[in-house]
């Protein structure tokens, strides 16, 4: 039995470490992908059963991606495989190429991912009765995947009304990205289709991005996000949970770092503290927070330790590379209990 499905495009990410893209001669593979790295830190640092709806051309490049997916031992049944066509003319697979910043340079991605595989999914291509009768307890998805495509928009709301009618927890997080709307309507386009998308979750991650009129348009500050957070709950009526990350950027390798949600119950709270925290590669932190945030949630410790679970595994994936996470339990226990980062031998 699977607990948690995510929904959603899983790329290749292009690293060239510390140097830049436009001057590389190496770069280090990884995967990754908004919704994807959701499921891929539940199953690597909490231990739970993931699997990730998405689709890929079946070809050596998309196999590699399957590889990667399965080293982070994600449940790749799911995954739609699309006939090659030799050059990528009718489907192909995404490419992510990013640089990690450093002091006053901020980090920097260049995606390639127009007409992929996942892109052109469409609404009755995957069996979602199938899906979530199977004993399915979380479904996640974001406006990543809704925004590749007009499609893909329909898919995910026929995924998410499906969950709902199984009884499924539905969490959305907007995770706005202009590349995927240039030219589409742009950021009103965006908040349309996260509205519309968001009234069927029960937890929306990253719920500041929902604040104002348009993704991007007001910079939320830190005294001013428990209005914040109960705006959006009005847009949301039937939202039992909010959760955003909180971070100033001084300079790319040093971020402060911190939490807040809302639900009904609770009223605002907010998560652990984490000022001056050094990074390495912040890409990722934020689906790190979701999910330690969807752990707690699941395991019913409550929402304010469900934050702290969240805010501690993001801070540790933005100490390695990569999207993924590579932190443990252990370690995300270890940093709310105040641990540091002596040698352990």
């Amino acid at each position: 039995m699977t607990d948690v499905v995510a929904l959603g495009e899983v790329m290749l990410r292009f690293d060239p470490g510390e140097g830049r893209i436009r001057t590389a001669r190496t770069f280090q593979v990884w995967e990754g992908g908004g919704e994807y790295n959701v499921v891929r830190g539940l199953r690597r640092c909490f231990g739970l059963r993931t699997a990730v709806v998405t689709a890929l051309a079946d070809n050596a490049v998309g196999r590699l991606v399957e590889d990667l997916i399965l080293q982070g031992g994600v449940d790749t049944s799911l995954i739609r495989w699309v006939p090659d066509d030799g050059i990528g003319r009718g489907a192909r697979n995404g490419l992510n190429f990013v640089e990690r910043g450093y002091g006053i340079r901020g980090a920097l991605g260049v995606s390639d991912r127009a007409h992929t595989a996942v892109s052109q999914l469409r609404k009755g291509d995957v069996d979602w009765e199938a899906v979530f009768s199977a004993g399915v307890r979380w479904f996640h998805t974001g406006g990543i995947f809704a925004g590749l495509s007009d499609t893909t928009v329909d898919v995910a709301d026929e995924a998410m009304a499906a969950a709902r009618r199984h009884g499924v927890t539905v969490s959305y997080d907007p995770n706005y990205r202009p590349s995927l709307w240039t030219g589409r309507g742009g950021a009103e386009a965006a908040r349309e289709v996260d509205l519309r998308l968001a009234r069927h979750a029960d937890v929306v991650v990253g719920a500041l991005g929902l604040a104002g009129t348009c993704p991007g348009d007001v910079r939320v500050a830190a005294d001013e996000v428990p209005d914040a957070l109960a705006c959006v709950a009005a847009l949301l009526p039937e939202a039992k949970v909010l959760a955003t990350t909180l971070r100033e950027v001084p300079s790319a390798g040093v971020n402060d770092w911190s939490s807040a949600a809302w639900s009904v119950d609770t009223g605002v709270i907010t998560g652990p503290r984490m000022p001056g925290l050094h990074v390495l590669d912040r890409i990722g932190s934020g689906d790190a927070f979701a999910a330690g945030l969807i752990h707690g949630l699941l395991t019913g410790v409550g929402l304010q330790q469900a934050l702290a679970y969240g805010t501690a595994h993001g801070a540790l994936v933005m100490t390695t590379p990569g999207d993924v996470s590579m932190a443990t339990l252990a370690e995300v226990e270890a940093l709310l209990a105040g641990g540091s980062a002596h040698v352990r031998r």
